[in-house]
């Protein structure tokens, strides 16, 4: 499998802080790749500085085999990235149907059939595609962050903590979903705080502790070990 995004020695800087230190990872095409790791290590400042949104100190981001380090965000999501932020961050005053069609907005207008799949994998978006988006349960909001990010298409989509806040219930729907769309030819890259379902839904996963990757492998070897066990999953080892 060849590597889709590779990630090589990143250096993050918040001012004088530096939150992430020196990260490599990669993803290859097809996989579901997780980073676990506590509050504050860096997790979501990573895919930020994947996006475009902020911009490594030191360090490179190839993506398909090109330099991605200092694209703009609109460039990188040309490119086939799409991110799916942390919080759901819909357009709350808009409808439900005009914040999936603004994520097809870098191939212009939405094509009729990328709606009807959009509603077709969120049956529930389809009834409320007039409801405002700001009016939507939590797991709705996040269906819908999800579909608005597949309009563009993307080669790799990029998930920050999908299951923050959601009911049991929502958090293995959206699992499952996570699972279709990878079916479905899309690689994935999940940031979970929940590491027991990251571990159990990916191929690999990297651990990271305070803005450095401590550890990685296959997610079912993880999953097994004592270390992950004790810091993640409430184990003894």
């Amino acid at each position: 499998m060849s590597a889709l995004l590779q990630v090589d020695s990143i250096e993050v800087f918040y001012g004088r802080i530096r939150a992430v230190k020196g990260v490599s990872f990669e993803v290859r095409e097809g996989e579901i790749v997780s980073l676990i790791g506590a509050n504050g290590a860096g997790k979501s400042t990573i895919l930020k500085t994947v996006s475009g949104l902020i911009r490594p100190k030191t360090g490179k981001i190839e993506f398909l085999g090109q330099d991605i380090t200092k694209a703009e965000p609109h460039a990188i999501v040309r490119r086939g990235i799409a991110h799916v932020p942390e919080g759901r961050r819909v357009f709350a005053r808009m409808s439900v149907m005009e914040n999936i069609e603004m994520g097809a907005y870098v191939h212009g207008k939405a094509a009729e059939e990328e709606l009807e799949n959009a509603f077709a994998r969120f049956p529930r978006l389809r009834e409320r595609r007039r409801q405002l988006a700001g009016t939507l349960s939590g797991g709705e909001q996040q269906m819908l962050a999800m579909a608005r990010a597949l309009m563009s298409k993307p080669a790799l989509m990029m998930m920050d903590e999908p299951s923050m806040g959601l009911s049991p219930i929502l958090v293995e729907q959206i699992f499952d979903i996570i699972s279709e769309l990878r079916a479905a030819g899309t690689t994935i890259l999940l940031v979970e705080q929940n590491a027991n379902k990251a571990l159990r839904i990916t191929d690999r996963t990297y651990v990271l502790e305070t803005g450095r990757v401590t550890l990685s492998g296959e997610s079912r070897t993880l999953l097994e070990s004592d270390e992950v066990k004790r810091a993640y999953l409430g184990g003894k080892g």
